[in-house]
């Protein structure tokens, strides 16, 4: 049976890389390569899976569309997918406690990223409009 110790095992061996998926209007997929995470929820605790992306991206649009989102994970021949709620966050607004810029780069790091100078990817997450996108993981499914 899939866990979540299966999904983050995954999402650490490939430093967050995965493939993320929603629904277009018409039922058909939509899919493509992100970075993500597991990490706590700042507003509820739960875990999740966050990822970071350009606010104006048509993922962003159809998981805002749809509410929904699926982000896989694989590793060789092994995989492990979550499916949930999409919760599409808002440019600089707060989430619980945390600011945008410290929200950003908790995901960014939650994915296994590291940067040296934090005052440039915030400027560079600012000019680029990302935004966080959360995924709540209602289910989980793999081939382990």
């Amino acid at each position: 049976m899939a866990s979540l110790e299966d999904l983050k095992e995954l999402a650490a061996t490939e430093q967050g890389l995965c493939v993320v998926s929603s629904t277009r209007p018409d039922g058909s997929v939509h899919s493509s390569v992100v970075n993500a995470g597991i990490m706590s929820h700042p507003r509820t605790g739960e875990e999740v899976v966050a990822l970071v992306a350009v606010g104006g991206a048509r993922k962003v649009a159809l998981m805002t569309s749809s509410g929904r989102g699926c982000v896989t994970f694989r590793r060789g021949w092994q995989w492990a997918s979550a499916e949930g709620n999409a919760e599409v966050t808002q440019v600089n607004k707060p989430v619980g406690d945390v600011e945008y810029p410290q929200l950003l780069r908790d995901v960014f790091v939650a994915a296994g990223g590291t940067h040296d100078d934090w005052e440039t990817y915030d400027q560079v997450m600012a000019d680029d409009g990302r935004i966080v996108v959360f995924i709540t993981i209602d289910r989980i499914l793999s081939n382990r």
